[in-house]
Formats: C-alpha cells, sequence, structure tokens
C-alpha cells in the first residue's frame, strides 16, 4: 500500500502549478483506499502475487475513483469533500469537472501498460459508473420498480468499481478467471452493501464524528433506501403516523427546520432496521460468493472487508 500510495501522488502531479494544486487536491485529502486495498489483497488468490502489475491496477482504480469525486461533488454541489473545500469549491465547476477528466486521462495512460484485458475492463466499469450517475439523473424508468431502479443505480455506480478492483488482483496475478469471476461478484454485491450501510449513517451519525450533516441526502432531495420503503408502506396502505408524517415533511421544497424533524422522526422509526436488515443481506450474499475462494488469510481478509461494510451501522 505504501508503494501504491507513492504511485499515486506521483501520479496526479500536473506540471503547472496552480493545476496540479487542484489535481492532487484529493489525493492528497486522504481517504480510505478500500479499492486498492481490495487489489492486492485478491492478488494473493493468483500465483505472482503483490506485483508491479498489481500495484499499477491498485493506482488504477483510487485514480478512477477520485475522478468520479471530482464529478459527483460538481453534480452534488458539495461544498466539503473528506474534510476539506470541495474542487468546485476552489476552482468552480468547469475546472473541477476538467480536473476529474485528467486524473481519468492518467488512469487511462497506466492501465494502458497493462494489455488490452486491463483496458477493455477499465472500460467498461467507467460505462457502468456513468450508466449508474445518468440512471439516477434521470430516475426511475416506466415498468420499475423505485427500489429495484435504486439497487441497480448503487450497483453500477458504487458496486462496479469495487468488482473492477477485486478482478484486477486476480487477474495482475496470474490466477484462474473463475477465481477473479467470483471475487468480482463479491465487489459488487460489498458496494451494494456499502451504499445501503451509507444511507444509515446519513441519519444516524453524529456530524461531529462523520464531518457531514446529519440527513445530507435528504436535504438535497435523494431518496435513499429510508424514505422508498416508506413510499412502499404508504403504496401499501401500511405505513403509520411517523411515517407519514416524514414523507409530509420531506414533500417539495424542504427547509432545514423540516429536514431536521424528518431525520429526529427516522431516527427512531423501525424502517431504519429494515435498511440495516438489507445491508447485512448483501454483505451476507457477497460472502457466499466466496464459496469458490479457497480457505485461508485472504478469504479471511475478504469476509471481513465484507462484514466491515456494515459494521459502521451497528
Amino acid at each position: 500500500m505504501e508503494s501504491v500510495e507513492t504511485r499515486l501522488q506521483e501520479t496526479v502531479r500536473a506540471p503547472e502549478p496552480d493545476i496540479d494544486a487542484l489535481t492532487r487536491h484529493l489525493a492528497a485529502a486522504g481517504g480510505k483506499r478500500l479499492r486498492p486495498a481490495l487489489c492486492l489483497l485478491t492478488s494473493f488468490l493468483g500465483p505472482n502475487p503483490g506485483n508491479e502489475e498489481a500495484e499499477i491496477s491498485a493506482a488504477v482504480v483510487e485514480l478512477t475513483h477520485l475522478a468520479t469525486l471530482y464529478h459527483d461533488d460538481v453534480m452534488d454541489d458539495a461544498p466539503m469533500r473528506r474534510g476539506v473545500p470541495s474542487a468546485q469549491q476552489l476552482a468552480g465547476n468547469s475546472a473541477a469537472i476538467l480536473a476529474g477528466d485528467v486524473l481519468f486521462a492518467k488512469a487511462s495512460a497506466l492501465v494502458a501498460g497493462l494489455g488490452p484485458e486491463a483496458v477493455r475492463l477499465h472500460a467498461v466499469t467507467f460505462e457502468r459508473l456513468c450508466f449508474g450517475q445518468l440512471r439516477e439523473t434521470l430516475g426511475t424508468p416506466e415498468g420499475v420498480s423505485p427500489r429495484d431502479n435504486y439497487i441497480h443505480v448503487l450497483a453500477e455506480k458504487t458496486g462496479s468499481l469495487i468488482a473492477a478492483s477485486a478482478r484486477y488482483g486476480v487477474n495482475s496475478a496470474g490466477g484462474d478467471p473463475e477465481i477473479a469471476e467470483a471475487v468480482s461478484d463479491f465487489g459488487e454485491k460489498v458496494g451494494v452493501a456499502f451504499q445501503l450501510a451509507d444511507d444509515v449513517i446519513d441519519i444516524m451519525s453524529d456530524g461531529d464524528v462523520t464531518g457531514k450533516t446529519p440527513g445530507t441526502d435528504l436535504r438535497e432531495g435523494v431518496e435513499t433506501m429510508p424514505i422508498l420503503l416508506l413510499k412502499e408502506r404508504q403504496a401499501a396502505g401500511t405505513i403509520n403516523p411517523d411515517g407519514q408524517r416524514i414523507l409530509d415533511l420531506l414533500a417539495g421544497e424542504r427547509d432545514d427546520a423540516e429536514v431536521e424533524q424528518s431525520v429526529a422522526l427516522l431516527r427512531r422509526h423501525p424502517v431504519m432496521d429494515d435498511v440495516r436488515d438489507l445491508a447485512r443481506s448483501w454483505s451476507d450474499d457477497a460472502v457466499a460468493s466466496l464459496d469458490k475462494i479457497p480457505d485461508g488469510e485472504v478469504k479471511d481478509g475478504l469476509i471481513a472487508f465484507a462484514w466491515l461494510m456494515v459494521d459502521r451501522i451497528s
């Protein structure tokens, strides 16, 4: 991971000081580095683990992730990212979008040295990331339930890159394609679990700890899983008075006071337990995808990785 971090910090640099400050901005701010860690871990499922190709692959997935964050912050008008002002707050939307594009170009240049299969995986993954964002932006298609559409968006926007991270690790080490497929399936399901857990954290967290104001998604008008489940109950005629009150408060334009009331009601509403259960179910399904992985430290690490995604909501 130290070698990957060094490679990452070197790769995000640009020759001109003002551009350099922007392209280095989020990488320098830190982050969990979950995707590169997963990539390195799964490389130990092949005969040539932890090699330079695995390190390059790990840098590629993190660069791609960083590029999407620049774009997401523009779309969400996010003031902060990783405890620092977002790039678009510092330099404006156009500069932030272009900085994200630069990082994607740098990821593409790195992956080009890994051969056509790696390039294709990177292209397909980035396409899925864009499709997921488009689907979220355009809304639920006719004939699709909002819940199913939401899960599909999570799989595309988050699961696809985590899946690619796991697959890159096995491929870089010359591992069995069947093993690569298994860890890819694992990664996609873990990604969905991760985002469902975030839906809980957005409501239940202490803002002083997370650096985010509770109910950020509600303020931005994003209907996450708790609200979708309440709307399902409303449609079925099984919603309780507190649930109906939450939906009423969030109907149309909402001010800070209405969001704060909604958060307070959600924190004690049983729908939050339903979302926790969904997150744990996706994490359990991810672990079940590892049946073909040989027992040992790597499998134990992957299982711990899956549990980590949802332990945050316990």
